[in-house]
């Protein structure tokens, strides 16, 4: 895609985030209470998205993007159908509002960004349906990384501000965790020093509040290591690439393994790699790019893929190194 359709899906998002944001405005957030049973068809779907997830983390995007495809079809026709009660009917809704990112999400990471942009508004518009604000604003997370991957940072910190502004009150300590970092990494796309930091701040302050029992289930991931790794990649934008290495190691220690989250790993790794170059570190460089290309050998994942092409590409210059010339032939 050129940069105008970088630019359309990114005033797309905009849009559908400011049509959200006056919904959510006015959602009453109608929680079902701990009476109520949805039905076993829509708890397999659940907890058919749950595992997507975790399908999503250790395998990529490939895959997954045609299952929770299937999965938005089969919400749909239930709700379509036409016979379940409110509460299913808010669940039903809610469920297709996470399918529908899930395969906004997978899109993105295939670097389709066009269909990623309409599943996001898709998401937008069944969590309002769902009336069901944090499902909404978890979506609009993602959206801005799509945007802020995409050269349009300022846009994304809007989308982040947005949903934060409409989970204020509602949301756990974890979920506002995620926002604030997520809000951190667009900043530092801008060159905002020192707000970067302070919303960096703000997520590790969250975490040190803990889990609740009412954390959704899809923040599983949003831990220290996970802030860490942010800020690593913050620091590497804000041109502070010792800074970045020191948060990549202790993002490393407190992060799950690599089995666990390959993809993950090998984009912070990819990073890792660009801020040991930065320092003339070449070895350090090769070895961080080595652990990348390892981890993504079973992952199918256009983005991370080409952030390690990228460290490829950076390598070049210093090819006349035999341990560079090695990684580059060696695949």
């Amino acid at each position: 895609m050129d940069r105008r359709s970088f630019i359309a899906a990114g005033v797309a998002l905009s849009a559908s985030a400011s049509n959200w944001s006056r919904a959510a405005a006015a959602s009453t957030d109608r929680h079902q209470s701990t009476a109520y049973s949805a039905p076993q068809l829509l708890v397999h779907i659940e907890d058919r998205l749950d595992y997507l997830r975790r399908v999503d983390d250790e395998l990529g995007s490939g895959e997954v993007h045609k299952q929770a495809s299937n999965e938005l079809s089969l919400a749909v026709r239930l709700i379509k159908a036409g016979r379940h009660t409110d509460n299913d009917l808010r669940r039903l809704y809610a469920l297709a509002a996470e399918a529908a990112r899930q395969v906004a999400w997978t899109a993105f990471d295939q670097s389709r960004f066009g269909i990623a942009q309409r599943y996001f508004d898709a998401a937008l518009r069944a969590s309002v349906q769902a009336d069901d604000t944090l499902t909404g604003a978890y979506a609009l997370s993602f959206a801005a990384i799509q945007c802020y991957s995409t050269g349009q940072a300022g846009r994304a910190v809007a989308l982040l501000d947005t949903a934060r502004t409409q989970v204020k009150g509602k949301a756990t300590p974890r979920m506002e965790a995620m926002l604030a970092a997520r809000t951190a990494r667009a900043l530092s796309k801008t060159g905002a020093k020192s707000d970067t930091a302070h919303y960096l701040h703000l997520a590790r302050t969250a975490l040190d509040k803990g889990r609740h029992d009412d954390d959704p289930r899809s923040l599983y991931w949003v831990d220290y290591g996970e802030v860490e790794m942010i800020a690593g990649s913050s620091a590497l934008d804000l041109g502070d690439p010792a800074e970045a290495l020191r948060r990549f190691d202790a993002g490393m220690k407190a992060y799950p393994g690599d089995d666990e989250y390959p993809r993950t790993h090998a984009i912070y790794l990819a990073r890792a790699a660009e801020a040991h170059l930065a320092l003339d570190d070449l070895d350090g460089a090769v070895a961080a790019a080595r652990h990348a290309a390892v981890c993504l050998s079973t992952v199918d994942s256009v983005r991370s893929a080409s952030q390690l092409k990228g460290v490829r590409d950076k390598l070049l210059p210093h090819v006349h190194y035999r341990p560079v010339a090695e990684f580059l032939q060696g695949g």
